[in-house]
């Protein structure tokens, strides 16, 4: 060991660094989103909010999201190396309030590359591995959809060799960005202690995110289905009444967030 020790914002610690998994942030992402906005049963929801976060005002409010990302780290080094950049998401989000501001909390949340996970347990997102499509819009030929009325798009998310959502939109007219993919999220960072003597990692945090800038939004019809899993609760959020759905490009920097609370459960 060298005497400036082993180094890394993330584990695998090495000498120079460059090992770790994930590099200090800022992380900047770009991507295009399929969102269904819906309304779950308001006491699944509830069941789902750690204290502090309140749903009673929104009657049940949550969206089903999927993401197509790129991202990187200031100094872009993964866009001339995309298969460090490059990652497809899905995850759930809830309308809820903190002492009577509106956020947003996700409960659940799948990903498809290791460093995404990683970064998102930093962050407090609940990530897990997934398998997820999602069909692309381009601007030329027959095997896309239009990015425009008529044009549909679909995203599926599977895991542990079940099959746990099918999304489908049907575009129809331009609209205003959605609400809730813009609402400061909520995350618990949450660590075991391994050391049964001292106390587990437990925050209430906000997401950090800043320079969110959303665009060319599409929204029409939409369906949604949450499968049952022996392993999963995401079922407990499944629809009682779809809403809309969306499709459009969307870019934030997350820069590290704010401690809420120590009391995250």
């Amino acid at each position: 060991m060298t005497e400036e020790g082993l180094r890394g914002y993330s584990l695998p610690l090495s000498p120079s660094g460059r090992s770790a998994l994930v590099p200090a942030p800022p992380w900047h992402f770009s991507g295009d989103v399929v969102m269904v906005e819906y309304r779950a049963d308001p006491e699944a929801v509830a069941a789902f909010l750690p204290r502090g976060l309140d749903g009673r005002d929104h009657d049940g409010l949550a969206a089903a999201i999927f993401g197509d990302w790129q991202s990187c780290a200031d100094g872009g080094a993964e866009l001339a190396d995309p298969v460090r950049a490059q990652y497809r998401e899905f995850y759930i989000v809830l309308a809820c309030s903190w002492r009577g501001r509106p956020v947003a909390r996700c409960p659940m949340c799948w990903v498809d590359r290791d460093f995404s996970l990683v970064r998102g347990l930093i962050q407090g997102y609940p990530k897990k591995m997934g398998s997820i499509a999602i069909t692309r819009g381009f601007r030329v030929g027959r095997a896309t959809p239009p990015c425009g009325p008529g044009g549909r798009f679909t995203g599926t998310l599977a895991a542990g060799d079940r099959r746990l959502v099918d999304a489908h939109v049907a575009l129809e007219t331009r609209a205003e960005p959605p609400s809730l993919m813009l609402a400061p999220l909520v995350h618990t960072r949450w660590f075991p202690a391994w050391d049964a003597s001292e106390r587990p990692l437990e925050e209430l945090v906000t997401g950090g995110s800043v320079d969110q800038a959303i665009d060319d939004v599409w929204a029409g019809t939409a369906e949604l289905e949450l499968h049952e899993s022996p392993s999963d609760e995401l079922a407990r959020l499944r629809p009682v009444e779809i809403l809309r759905g969306y499709r459009f490009a969307f870019a934030e920097t997350i820069t590290g967030g704010t401690l809420l609370s120590r009391d995250a459960r």
